[in-house]
């Protein structure tokens, strides 16, 4: 179908699929909650989209039959940057990814999730530096608390648990103070943990930065 306007909005429950696939639309006017549960729309290419919360079109996007495809959900997310809304096409990209995950295998979907939970697949970058504060808050506390012995006295400096472990979150330490105070005990497994987990971070937003800044 070929069409410059397309009006849709339902009255009555629609059974069946439903498929708008290789369409081309200028202007759909229509409720996404009216569509059946089935619907393709694999290759629909729309100038104008009117309706429905971002909730409810990312849900629109997922209603194909054989189920995850990626072009319905980056046809949307173009039309939100069309529109000017950055902040939707990055939650509908965000979306795909979460659909996505849902093909892979069980390591590829515990890799996923991981990249989820830490950055958002680059989309929520933010997310690694509330991480990033929380393991640092607990390190400095704790640290503070029970604090490591110096592996020179004589040569060490003052010791310092946020700038401590500020260095341990790090890939490669800032303060110098990670190579010259070595926790006992319980701590040991916590500086060994906090290790892994800015390791983790780090990788994390190196893969979302990269996924994100790939050409389409």
């Amino acid at each position: 179908m070929e069409a410059r306007e397309v009006y849709l909005k339902y009255t009555e429950p629609v059974e069946g699929v439903v498929t708008l696939a290789h369409s081309r639309i200028g202007t759909m006017r229509d409720d996404p909650e009216s569509w059946p549960e089935q619907l393709r729309l694999n290759g629909l290419i729309y100038e104008t989209l009117r309706g429905g919360s971002i909730e409810r079109r990312i849900g629109w996007v997922a209603r194909d039959p054989y189920g995850f495809l990626p072009q319905p959900y980056e046809q949307l997310a173009a039309w939100y940057l069309r529109d000017g809304n950055d902040l939707l096409a990055r939650r509908t990209l965000l979306a795909k990814q979460r659909a996505r995950r849902r093909t892979f295998n069980p390591l590829g979907r515990l890799w996923g999730r991981l990249l989820d939970v830490t950055v958002g697949y680059g989309y929520r970058p933010w997310l690694a530096g509330v991480w990033f504060a929380l393991l640092l808050a607990v390190g400095t506390v704790t640290f503070g608390l029970v604090p490591p012995r110096a592996i020179k006295p004589d040569e060490s400096p003052g010791f310092d648990p946020f700038a401590y472990t500020f260095d341990l979150l790090l890939p490669f330490p800032a303060f110098g103070q990670r190579d010259l105070f070595d926790p006992a005990g319980w701590t040991q497994g916590l500086a060994y943990g906090l290790i892994i987990a800015g390791w983790i971070l780090a990788t994390a937003l190196i893969a979302g930065a990269t996924r994100v800044l790939r050409p389409s």
